[in-house]
C-alpha cells in the first residue's frame, strides 16, 4: 500500500512493498489547483488488486500499481487493513518507475511518527522535484550555464542546516578556485543556490514525486537512464535530448526517509549532474558539479562513528540531486538499509 497523509506539520507517506509505516494527527497543509494525482483509493482510476499479509504489489487492470497495506502496527491478522492504494500513471524506468503528483503549493512538514518494529522496507518513497526556467527570460542562472566532466567535491558543507538542507560551501564560482574546481565555473552564490531545494515563486515549481522501488533479494533498487519526470509540468522549457525527443530539464530533486540500522548495510546514490547523500545529518556521498552519471556506494559499518550512528537506532537518509544540463539525466539508488519512514517533505520556516 501507499498511503499519502498529513501527520501534524507533515505529509507522511506509508508504503508496504517490503513493510509498513504509521501516522497519525492528519491536516491538509497542501493544496492543489489541479486533480490530484496522489495516490487514490483502489478502483478510482487504474487498478484492481487485494491482498494481505505479506503486502504484494500488482498490476491493476489500467496499468496503475497496487500496493496492499498488512494490519496497522500493533494489530493482529484480524485487524482491519488499511484500504488499498493505487498510483494510477506511473512512468515505467529500467528498474521500478517514478510518477509526478500535485504541485506544492503551501509546503508540508518537517517531522513524522513512525512504528519502528513494524518498518523494514518501503515499496515507494515520496520527495520533492522542483522545476527551474532554462531559457530567457527568467533563466536560473545555475541551469543551462556551464559544463563540466569531473565531480567537484566541497560546493556543499559537511552537514545539512537546521532546515535540512545542504550548505552552500562553492570555490567555483565566476573567479574560480582552479584546483577546487578543475572544469572552471560550476555556481553563482549562495543566494541563486538557496533555491535549488527551497519553494521561491517565479523561480521554480515544487511537485510530489514518487518512486516506486523494485525489491530483488534484500537489494532494493530504482533506475532511470533517462529521469525526466518534470516533462509537461512546471516552466516546460524543453530541449533535446540523445533519445530524440524534447524534455523539460533543469530540475532538483529532494528525498527525506529514515531507517534503522542494524549493521551491515550499503546504500548506493548514482546521478547527473549534483549528487548528495546526507546521513544523520553528514555528508555521505558528495558527487557534486556537472558531469556525466557518477555513483557512489557507503558500507555504512565502514563510517558508522563518522556519522554518528549506532546500531539498533533510527537515522534519516536525505538526498538531493540536480539536473542542469540537456542532454541526458540519470538517477539510481540501490539499497540494503530497511526503512521506517518512507518520505516527508521539510517545511521552510516562517
Amino acid at each position: 500500500m501507499i498511503s499519502t497523509r498529513f501527520c501534524g506539520r507533515l505529509l507522511c507517506v506509508c508504503s508496504f512493498s517490503l513493510a509498513g509505516c504509521s501516522a497519525d494527527k492528519a491536516s491538509s497543509s497542501l493544496t492543489s489547483n489541479a486533480a490530484p494525482s496522489v495516490p487514490a483509493p483502489a478502483g478510482a482510476g487504474g487498478g484492481g488488486g487485494t491482498g494481505s499479509g505479506g503486502a504484494p504489489m500488482s498490476a491493476g487492470t489500467g496499468g496503475g500499481l497496487v500496493i496492499v497495506a498488512p494490519p496497522a502496527a500493533g494489530t493482529t491478522g484480524d485487524a482491519p487493513e488499511r484500504p488499498a492504494m493505487t498510483l494510477t500513471n506511473v512512468t515505467a524506468t529500467e528498474v521500478g518507475g517514478y510518477q509526478l503528483g500535485d504541485e506544492i503549493l503551501d509546503g508540508a512538514a518537517s517531522e513524522t511518527s513512525t512504528s519502528v518494529d513494524a518498518n523494514d522496507g518501503c515499496g515507494v518513497l515520496v520527495g520533492v522535484a522542483r522545476d527551474f526556467k532554462t531559457t530567457e527570460p527568467g533563466k536560473h542562472p545555475d541551469f543551462e550555464s556551464f559544463s563540466g566532466q569531473v565531480v567537484v567535491k566541497g560546493l556543499v558543507g559537511p552537514e545539512l542546516d537546521a532546515n535540512r538542507k545542504p550548505v552552500y560551501a562553492s570555490h567555483c564560482e565566476l573567479m574560480p578556485d582552479t584546483t577546487l574546481c578543475p572544469t572552471g565555473q560550476q555556481t553563482t552564490s549562495q543566494v541563486a543556490f538557496d533555491q535549488w531545494y527551497r519553494n521561491t515563486p517565479d523561480v521554480n515549481h515544487a511537485y510530489l514525486l514518487y518512486f516506486q522501488l523494485q525489491p530483488t533479494g534484500n537489494v532494493v533498487s530504482f533506475q532511470s537512464e533517462n529521469f525526466v519526470p518534470l516533462d509537461n509540468a512546471g516552466f516546460n522549457d524543453t530541449w533535446p535530448a540523445l533519445d530524440g525527443k524534447q524534455h523539460n530539464y533543469g530540475f532538483t530533486t529532494e528525498l527525506h526517509v529514515k531507517f534503522k540500522y542494524s549493521g551491515g548495510e550499503s546504500f548506493t546514490f548514482k546521478g547527473d549532474d549534483d549528487v548528495w547523500a546526507f546521513i544523520n545529518g553528514h555528508l555521505a556521498i558528495d558527487l557534486g558539479g556537472l558531469h556525466e552519471a557518477r555513483a557512489d556506494t557507503i558500507a555504512l559499518d565502514d563510517r558508522a562513528a563518522e556519522l554518528g550512528i549506532e546500531k539498533g537506532n533510527v537515522y534519516p537518509l536525505e538526498l538531493f540531486q540536480a539536473e542542469r544540463h540537456s542532454s541526458g539525466s540519470h538517477f539510481r539508488i540501490d539499497s540494503t538499509l530497511s526503512l521506517v519512514d518512507c518520505g516527508s517533505i521539510p517545511k521552510p520556516p516562517k
